[in-house]
């Protein structure tokens, strides 16, 4: 079914006249849009996409079946005259995306407003075949930008160096935006799960984590790796990986439809609270990645989300110990009929480097 019947949908069920739609990524998803200011208004009978002067022309070439209109005063009075126009007495809009100041000025104009949670997102978390080839693309390009910065990971060179050095190959490989600043964390340092690198030097004996994704389309992909530069005494290093690898494994065996996310954080998490790390490992096992690099479904212990088919998440397990270092394995998978297909096939066996 179409994306703009679903919603219509909603429109009985919640006896609304109408839906705004101001989150940007959501305006994407539903027109093709990808303008950095518009919104998007929906009846039974009618779909309006609202943006300003400066994307004029852009948006009249990406986007199709919608009514164009160029936005000439205030939004708040542009949405009332839609509003006016299509003779809309209640208005739906995301309660996630509006200010308090921006509500209050639509109240003032005479809407009558109803809030509404999750309504394109719940649509977002089963993607389509055409989803899934940009997603498969975009791990594609972020693995193959892996595999060419494999060479420069020595002893001696700076996080901050190896980053840049990252960003530049996700973009030669078609990246046109990354999906957020490439992470690289060595030493007690990869011990932060979202550690920004610095000039610190990459040191023998050193864990070194890597999280990155890739783009293809405006679909985004995410993983993480954690590589050991050899050293004198490692064998520490070398429990913590095989423990959060097994982990990560345990997870992915659970995943089928059906499951609760929850269930799947709990397979992760048992594991590690078994083997006595269970204080070290504190962030959710998973999140899905689609248009935004976090979205549905969250794969953690708060979850209420069901895990369904074509659903794409990451698991993503970590053991990190203060003062000392940490790892993290993430691969992206695809719900299938009865079990998780990995979309990411970079080698999950510890890569050592010597020197």
């Amino acid at each position: 079914m179409q994306k703009k019947a679903l919603l219509r949908r909603l429109l009985e069920k919640q006896n609304i006249d109408g839906i705004l739609i101001t989150d940007l990524t959501n305006v994407r998803y539903l027109t093709g849009f990808t303008g950095s200011s518009g919104y998007a208004v929906i009846t039974k009978n009618h779909a309006v996409l609202a943006t300003d002067f400066r994307y004029q022309e852009q948006v009249r070439y990406e986007v199709r079946g919608w009514n164009i209109k160029i936005e000439h005063t205030e939004r708040s009075k542009e949405i009332k005259n839609i509003c006016d126009i299509y003779n809309i007495k209640k208005l739906g809009f995301e309660d996630h995306n509006i200010t308090y100041g921006f509500y209050r000025k639509l109240v003032k104009s005479g809407i009558k407003l109803r809030p509404l949670t999750n309504i394109v997102e719940s649509l977002r978390i089963i993607k389509s075949p055409l989803e899934i080839s940009f997603i498969e693309a975009s791990v594609r390009r972020a693995e193959t930008a892996f595999r060419k910065l494999l060479p420069f990971i020595k002893a001696g060179v700076t996080e901050r160096k190896l980053a840049l050095k990252f960003e530049e190959l996700l973009k030669l490989e078609g990246c046109k935006i990354l999906p957020f600043e490439v992470i690289v964390a060595a030493g007690f340092r990869s011990a932060l799960p979202h550690a920004k690198p610095t000039d610190r030097r990459i040191k023998k004996g050193d864990l070194v984590v890597f999280d990155w994704g890739g783009e293809c389309e405006g679909y985004y992909s995410d993983m993480t790796r954690t590589i050991l530069l050899n050293g004198s005494n490692v064998s520490k290093q070398k429990e913590l990986y095989y423990e959060v690898l097994m982990a990560q494994k345990k997870a992915i065996e659970s995943v089928r439809p059906g499951i609760k996310a929850s269930a799947v954080d709990a397979a992760a998490r048992g594991y590690i609270r078994q083997h006595g790390y269970d204080e070290f490992f504190g962030h959710g096992t998973g999140h899905g990645v689609g248009l935004a690099v976090h979205e549905k479904p969250v794969v953690s212990w708060r979850s209420k989300d069901t895990i369904e088919e074509d659903m794409i998440f990451t698991i993503e397990p970590g053991i990190y110990l203060p003062g000392f270092g940490g790892v993290r394995i993430e691969d992206m998978v695809i719900v299938r009929k009865n079990r998780a297909e990995l979309l990411t096939s970079l080698p999950k066996k510890l890569k050592i480097i010597e020197g």
